[in-house]
């Protein structure tokens, strides 16, 4: 077995919280997050948008940077870029087999008692490539939470928490102040940590986090020439996620890591993250894809929808079991002319049928629904000339079908 193959054998461990096999992974590769400053960005949106802005401000202003995001549209390679361009697959490929020799090092030394998890084992693999890509700063994105996240184990020069809404409540806690507790963990004594908006329960949990430990706090919504910047993410919301990334890159400049205005004109203007309110042509149709995969999401989707002017366009949509579905399609229904279910490409996606029946007995219910649980044949059956289609629900479904759209 490969070291790729390896690296996703580890997905049937699922998730695993805490800092302990990350820690002594580290350690066995010589902890590799020490070789470079990093930046941690956490929250329950926007925090993808947020680092791809960062990270493409810093490489304008000349910065070598790195950005680590999760999960993967397409291929493993676009969670890694190094100077703007996804690590090469031999590149990963050699980190990989470093990670993976370390593993097994630890495990038949009885330092862990199995194997790490997925992401885990993902997260080495971004430390150890960028240390050996020479990185000077990278922009790394909280993959869940924070406080037990891999990627917590870094000691960070500056944090970010984009927003805070209900998602992986299972996870994190059925209330704003327990998520905000989880996301509050990357907050370190001294160092700055920029807010976007937030629920008044979550701010709460934030204030006094950064009070307790010394940290500044610093309110991203105060700043006003966010609106101005030369936006190329679509969207309202992205104009609260690039007051953030304004916010940090001030912060950052103050510790060091120099930004002048050109680079801020030249990142916002050509920063990209796909599958993020993308669009294509397919069979005749106009596609909306939006990777909008907890009910914030959906309502900044439906905002969008509405804002464009697209009337009653066809909606396909696939969720996890672990989501809520209700809110998701509540969001969407009220602005979509018809729905059609399918299954993501995943063990945890929702059947396309479970799915028809969650829409149905939503009040109002939608006024078409319909099950297909093959993704793909449900694009072919929406797209049609003329049509106007939404894709949303699930970055798995996202990721199958932009590879066609694409």
């Amino acid at each position: 077995m490969d070291a790729l193959a390896y690296l996703f054998s580890l997905e049937h461990l699922g998730m695993k919280f805490g800092l302990e096999n990350i820690t002594r992974l580290c350690e066995a590769l010589g902890n590799p997050q020490d070789s470079f400053r990093c930046v941690l960005v956490a929250g329950t949106n926007g925090k993808g948008s947020v680092v791809a802005m960062v990270e493409a401000v810093l490489r304008a202003a000349g910065h070598r940077t790195a950005r680590y995001t999760s999960p993967h549209l397409e291929r493993l390679e676009e969670r890694y870029t190094v100077a703007g361009r996804d690590v090469t697959t031999a590149a990963l490929e050699e980190a990989a087999a470093t990670v993976r020799a370390a593993v097994e090092r630890l495990v038949d030394a009885k330092q862990l008692e199995g194997p790490p998890t997925f992401f885990e084992c993902a997260t080495a693999i971004a430390f150890e490539l960028f240390r050996r890509q020479q990185v000077d700063v990278a922009v790394l994105e909280v993959g869940l939470g924070g406080r037990l996240d891999a990627t917590n184990v870094v000691t960070p020069i500056a944090v970010a928490i984009t927003s805070i809404d209900f998602d992986h409540e299972a996870q994190l806690g059925n209330t704003l102040e327990a998520i905000a507790r989880e996301k509050a963990g990357v907050i370190r004594p001294g160092l700055p940590v920029v807010c976007g908006i937030l629920p008044e329960a979550a701010w709460r949990v934030i204030e006094e986090a950064c009070a307790t430990v010394g940290a500044r706090l610093v309110r991203a919504a105060d700043l006003a020439r966010a609106q101005t910047l030369p936006l190329r993410l679509a969207g309202r919301h992205q104009t609260a996620n690039a007051a953030v990334a304004l916010c940090l890159l001030d912060e950052l400049d103050r510790l060091g890591v120099s930004v002048d205005g050109d680079a801020v004109w030249e990142g916002f203007r050509g920063v990209e993250w796909p599958g993020r309110l993308e669009r294509f042509t397919y069979r005749g149709a106009d596609v909306l894809m939006d990777a909008a995969h907890n009910p914030a999401g959906a309502r900044a989707l439906a905002a969008y929808i509405r804002e464009s002017g697209w009337i009653d366009p066809t909606l396909v949509f696939g969720a996890m079991r672990d989501k809520d579905v209700e809110g998701m399609v509540g969001a969407l229904a009220p602005v979509c002319g018809a729905l059609v279910c399918t299954t993501a490409p995943s063990p945890r996606a929702l059947p396309a049928q479970d799915l028809v029946m969650i829409a149905r007995a939503l009040t109002p219910p939608p006024a078409h629904v319909t099950a297909q649980p093959d993704p793909v044949r449900a694009l072919a059956e929406a797209c049609r000339p003329g049509a106007r289609v939404v894709i949303a629900g699930s970055i798995f479904l996202i990721g199958l079908l932009r590879g066609i759209l694409r």
